[in-house]
């Protein structure tokens, strides 16, 4: 028999071969777990996310299971630190994000950012809403217009955390119509379940974020889809973009998954393939046109360009409204 102090020693270094074990390789050789880290409170779009590669990942047979993680706040900027550091390395890693993370770290001047982590793939699009409460007074695009000309601060809007896609394009509505950005009563929340809350409990005036997150209550009349800011109408909604309604504005929110610093090339390129057999699958396809997400896949490097192009782009646009 062995040891008590045999008995941990191998024990020790059974769990460090398994913890080294490559990702790339597990892949290689059957379908391997997954842990997803989602930067957000549950009911939000990136948690819609996650949990809809899982559930497609495991259709597909292409994992056996994933593991999900939730750290809210601040438009991922609280969660983004501990996948850093806690997550370093671990190349069976995913981390949901988007355009809202990238306002949310030059708006909050955070100390860290995504240059910091691993580029895997640009997921969706998803064109964002306005949308009012059922028995909101505004009827059209227009009169919510008016109403945020006549008084701003009598106009709280509901949305994603301060400096992400639903606050900007509140800025770019407002700036438009000669409102000055810094009036603006916006109201932050760190889920898309608590923006939705807000809306039907009529604390708030109107919410913005992408449309299927409100897709649900639109269809069963609880909530009023005023305009999107898609560049073209789309099929299935009815509603008109907000050049249509008169606000020149177009804004298209994106999705995607990072692994997290220091994995492997190996692994690197082996989590890309996996999103990319993902992506590919008729069991993706379905899910965003249920969803109304624009499939708009780029990986590795592209997306690396991409990531940067639009980080200065965001930049701009939070410096010209005042939130950065």
């Amino acid at each position: 028999m062995l040891s008590r102090r045999e008995f941990l020693m191998n024990t020790a270094v059974a769990s460090a071969a398994l913890t080294a074990f490559p990702f790339s390789a597990a892949l290689a050789q059957e379908a391997p777990q997954l842990a997803l880290f989602v930067p957000a409170a549950p009911g939000g779009g990136w948690d819609q996310t996650a949990r809809t590669m899982e559930q497609v990942l495991r259709n597909e047979k292409l994992i056996s299971g994933a593991q999900i993680t939730n750290v809210g706040g601040a438009g991922g900027t609280v969660g983004l630190p501990q996948f850093i550091s806690q997550w370093n390395g671990k190349g069976n890693s995913l981390m949901v994000g988007g355009m809202v993370m990238v306002g949310a770290i030059i708006a909050n001047k955070s100390a860290n950012n995504l240059s910091e982590v691993t580029p895997i793939a640009r997921l969706t699009g998803e064109f964002e809403a306005l949308v009012v409460p059922a028995a909101s007074p505004f009827q059209t695009a227009a009169d919510f217009v008016a109403a945020l000309k006549a008084d701003p601060t009598k106009v709280p809007v509901a949305g994603g955390s301060a400096g992400g896609s639903d606050h900007i394009l509140f800025g770019l509505i407002a700036k438009t119509a000669g409102v000055e950005a810094t009036k603006l009563s916006y109201v932050p929340f760190a889920g898309g379940g608590e923006a939705l809350a807000a809306l039907l409990g009529n604390q708030v005036a109107a919410g913005i974020s992408g449309y299927g997150e409100f897709a649900e209550q639109v269809k069963a009349g609880a909530l009023r889809l005023l305009a999107i800011s898609a560049d073209k109408r789309q099929d299935g909604i009815d509603a008109p973009t907000m050049k249509e309604a008169g606000i020149d504005v177009e804004l298209f929110n994106w999705r995607g998954v990072f692994a997290p610093p220091a994995v492997s090339d190996e692994d690197k390129a082996a989590m890309i393939a996996l999103v990319e057999k993902m992506a590919a699958s008729e069991s993706w396809a379905t899910e965003c046109k249920n969803r109304n997400w624009t499939p708009i896949l780029l990986t590795g490097d592209e997306y690396a360009k991409f990531l940067t192009e639009d980080t200065a782009r965001i930049e701009g646009i939070l410096k010209d409204l005042g939130l950065a």
